[in-house]
């Protein structure tokens, strides 16, 4: 919950002085706690997700397959979304103050926002370009093309942009409430730049973060979850696999999940529960006889919840560019088996498909004959 001294007409209106107390309370978990992690995370995942871009770039064989163009395209959005979080750590480093001007916190929000987005949406893209290979192998090979993979790239990041672009509107900067200068001792003379929405706001901001949270996240989450289910369904129905094939593939399953079962559901979740619980406090704030019974009725505990999963969520880019290791790989297989398919001609040997995992399908090809080739996606 984020308390600001920003006050509303009316019955919800709440003592400058009571906000300004829960407010220094709440951004104290930040500036001990966030602003480390975010400077760690920015380090493995400037890194990794360069190093993971350098490899795509350096490669010999042209045009990139999907699944190379959908992962390169995650790197990007991950390092993109890394070179957001300095600014926040320096933001959080206390003093808690932003000194970057208006249009700068509202476009670092959008960007933050947009790049988190856009790691989920490409995520998912990769997790249905595996079940493709999968479930309709001589469709992906005869039909899907480096300039479709393209096209839904730019779609993915038009659908990013469109929906961050709200935390243009609803960020913006908030204080100094008293003159001088800001000090840890007096962080009433900080400026803050609020990420969330003031109270005059909130409610839109509630339904925004709801959308958000279905849209961003759930929709994503149960795509991903329906392609992994047929992809694991698909290997333990393999005859053509050996056991430590299967586990292999198996963990890269379980590992997609956990990804987001660690990260991006617990953040959007915590961050709804944390705007209901910033509702709450506000509608009960005029009745406060004090400042301690204010701080006793705080929602701590999804407040902390929520920033945790804050830290959590950078970690995911740090894990990304292992997906990029296991699709890297794969390239040099589908070049030496199938020189066609870079321009889309439908593949002799079917073992090629460009996919990170090395999955047996057995499929019947659309040429006569008694015996099924083996797919490798």
């Amino acid at each position: 919950m984020r308390a600001t001294a920003t006050t509303t007409s009316g019955p919800t209106h709440c003592p400058a002085n009571i906000s300004a107390a829960a407010d220094h309370i709440l951004s104290g978990f930040q500036e001990d706690f966030l602003w480390p992690m975010l400077v760690a995370v920015f380090l493995v995942a400037l890194a990794g997700n360069s190093l993971a871009l350098y490899r795509f770039c350096t490669q010999d064989h042209r045009p990139w397959h999907p699944a190379v163009i959908f992962s390169a395209q995650l790197a990007v959005s991950d390092l993109l979304y890394a070179l957001t979080l300095p600014p926040l750590a320096a933001y959080f480093y206390p003093p808690k103050h932003w000194s970057y001007g208006e249009t700068a916190c509202r476009l670092e929000r959008f960007l933050f926002t947009c790049n988190l987005l856009g790691s989920v949406i490409f995520i998912t893209c990769i997790s249905l370009n595996r079940y493709l290979g999968i479930a309709h192998p001589f469709f992906t090979h005869s039909q899907l093309r480096p300039k479709h993979a393209w096209a839904i790239s730019a779609a993915g990041w038009a659908l990013a942009a469109l929906l961050a672009a709200p935390t243009l509107s609803f960020s913006h900067l908030s204080g100094p409430q008293q003159e001088g200068k800001c000090t840890v001792d007096r962080p009433d003379a900080c400026i803050k730049c609020l990420g969330t929405a003031d109270d005059k706001q909130l409610e839109a901001y509630r339904v925004y973060s709801l959308a958000l949270t279905a849209l961003g996240c759930g929709l994503p989450l149960l795509l991903s979850l329906v392609a992994y289910g047929a992809l694991g369904q698909a290997v333990l129905q393999s005859h053509g696999m050996t056991a430590a094939n299967k586990l292999h593939v198996m963990v890269l399953v379980a590992s997609g999940v956990a990804l987001y079962a660690s990260s991006y559901v617990p953040y959007y979740v915590t961050g709804v529960l944390n705007v209901y619980a910033r509702q709450r406090w506000r509608a009960l704030c005029p009745g406060f006889a004090s400042v301690a019974q204010a701080k006793a009725a705080l929602g701590w505990r999804t407040y902390v919840a929520h920033q945790v999963t804050r830290g959590l969520v950078p970690l995911a880019i740090c894990v990304h560019p292992l997906l990029y290791m296991a699709v890297v790989p794969s390239l040099d297989c589908c070049h030496r088996r199938c020189p066609g398919c870079g321009q889309g001609q439908a593949p002799e040997n079917m073992e090629c498909s460009g996919q990170a995992l090395p999955l047996n399908v057995t499929a019947t090809p659309k040429t006569s004959g008694p015996q099924s080739p083996e797919l490798s996606p």
